[in-house]
């Protein structure tokens, strides 16, 4: 039996109807057609589900929709105003470091996680926050270089 409930994702409260032990990547992609947030692995292993809880990296395959009840659920689409994801997608670009770009997003929500926690990380930092995302094609070492970038560039 569904449960109905408020969450806050990008901003919006919205109104969802889900068994509350539904993974949030499912209801993020199916119930609120917010299709950034992929679905990979479902075994919290690959990061290509990561959204920011309160700010935090977190894989939505691994968390319960009901768990986010109380807490805002930021996406990939919620970051397109932002002036950081503007400099980090250009960095990408420019470091050539997207191939398939299925881990792009979250790639991306684990950088903008760290990002703005701490603007100016080294490289062992980033690496670290970077840890539970997978790059099957191999671009890891350009996407640290890209993520290098944008963390030494005045913000």
């Amino acid at each position: 039996m569904a449960d109905e409930f408020d969450i806050d994702v990008n901003g919006r409260s919205r109104r969802i109807s889900a068994d509350s032990e539904t993974p949030l990547v499912y209801v993020l992609r199916n119930d609120l057609g917010l299709k950034g947030t992929r679905f990979g692995c479902g075994n919290g292993e690959c990061g290509a589900c990561m959204v920011l809880i309160d700010g935090v990296a977190r894989q939505s395959c691994q968390i319960p929709v009901w768990t986010v009840k109380t807490h805002r659920v930021l996406t990939i689409e919620g970051t397109d105003t932002s002036e950081l994801l503007s400099r980090l997608l250009q960095s990408i670009l420019d470091h050539q470091a997207a191939q398939c770009a299925y881990c792009l997003s979250g790639i991306v929500m684990s950088a903008v996680a760290l990002l703005t926690k701490n603007p100016a990380p080294s490289e062992s930092e980033i690496r670290a926050a970077l840890d539970e995302n997978l790059c099957r094609c191999g671009a890891q070492h350009r996407m640290l270089s890209a993520i290098m970038a944008v963390a030494e560039q005045p913000g």
